[in-house]
């Protein structure tokens, strides 16, 4: 006689999932990393998007500061720029023009020569001729000391100065006392606001 086997019952299979529905499955599948969630996906591009229009408002700070700072710079440029050139056009007019006031004032000593020399033509008198000499070369230190031009005054005599003399020769001295003293003067030293500017050329004694 022949015995049809008879299925399992769940008791009977314990280790054996039972076959999951169709609902079940719809269900797994939803809830299924690879199937996806529904999520707040605008929160994610939300926040990308602010950090963008921070970094753009930030670019387009630094770009309008260097373009500012680059408009002062060229500015300050031009401007040293002209002011070196107008400094060293003043510079080369002053080196030029240095010594117009004196030459201005040497003018009248110069009409006094002419004057003179026009009159002298038709005189004999000596004395005259000496005086107006002597009246232009008053005129003419005058001028010069008004410059802070001043003559060396009572060089004769004195004890020889390397400073202020220059020796052009020796002579035997008149006396003991004159001995490496100027005994003659050849020319005149002059001294401007107390500079030496031409030294006295001197005799001087041993």
């Amino acid at each position: 006689m022949l015995f049809k086997k008879r299925p399992k019952t769940m008791s009977e299979r314990p280790n054996e999932a039972p076959e999951a529905t169709a609902a079940d499955k719809a269900t797994v599948q939803q809830d299924s990393p690879d199937a996806g969630t529904i999520t707040d996906a605008g929160d994610a591009p939300i926040g990308e998007q602010q950090v963008v229009n921070e970094a753009s408002a930030q670019l387009e700070a630094a770009l309008t500061e260097a373009a500012e700072l680059k408009d002062r710079w060229l500015r300050l440029n031009a401007e040293f720029d002209n002011f070196r050139k107008r400094t060293a056009k003043e510079k080369l007019e002053m080196l030029q023009f240095a010594g117009e006031n004196s030459l201005k004032n040497m003018l009248p000593v110069v009409d006094d020569m002419e004057r003179a020399i026009a009159n002298n033509a038709n005189t004999t008198d000596i004395a005259v001729v000496r005086e107006g000499f002597h009246l232009i070369h008053s005129k003419l230190l005058h001028i010069l000391c008004s410059q802070g031009e001043n003559v060396m005054e009572n060089v004769k005599g004195q004890p020889f100065d390397v400073d202020k003399h220059e020796a052009i020769t020796k002579a035997p001295a008149p006396s003991d006392e004159l001995k490496g003293k100027v005994i003659d003067v050849v020319e005149s030293g002059y001294t401007l606001h107390d500079k030496v500017i031409r030294y006295a050329k001197v005799v001087v004694g041993e």
